[in-house]
């Protein structure tokens, strides 16, 4: 599983394609009624979930993606940050981490959009969460922790300018 934070639509295509494998990514379903969209998006391996509305169907394939081997690709946050802050995770990224047997690559996205800006994607160090299974942590604790890794990674990135 790869999970980042998202600051811009542009996240997506470019950590897809910085990844070094394929990322089936989870994509907010109003984009699938976007009439260059709806017929681009599955052929990159996207596929819709309904916000806020505990989309069975939508937690249903990502599973699927994960119990075949692939990489889901995940904003924990659920929606892009306003400011460029790292807010607060939804469950989902947690489920996901607890009902399947992946590690989780935490990813940061550090930089502006602005043109001639430069855009940093950095990917952290895969995050095991068997020991987070067996004390049967909550899904909000375990996003919590997903998005404790990519703070982490912000920092460092951001300590080094």
């Amino acid at each position: 599983m790869l999970c980042g934070n998202h600051i811009n639509n542009l996240d997506p295509p470019l950590v897809g394609a910085a990844s070094p494998r394929d990322v089936h990514f989870m994509a907010k379903a109003e984009l699938f009624e976007v009439p260059v969209l709806k017929s681009l998006l599955p052929h990159i391996k996207a596929f819709p979930v309904k916000r806020g509305t505990g989309d069975r169907q939508a937690l249903r394939a990502g599973l699927k993606v994960l119990e075949e081997g692939n990489v889901l690709g995940l904003f924990p946050e659920g929606t892009r940050s306003k400011n460029g802050k790292i807010g607060k995770a939804l469950s989902g990224a947690g489920f996901f981490a607890l009902k399947s047997n992946a590690h989780v690559v935490p990813c940061a996205i550090i930089g502006s959009y602005a043109p001639f800006r430069k855009i940093t994607i950095i990917f952290g160090k895969p995050i095991d969460f068997s020991e987070l299974r067996q004390r049967k942590v909550s899904a909000q604790e375990a996003a919590g922790k997903i998005m404790e890794s990519i703070r982490e990674l912000v920092e460092i990135e951001n300590s080094k300018a």
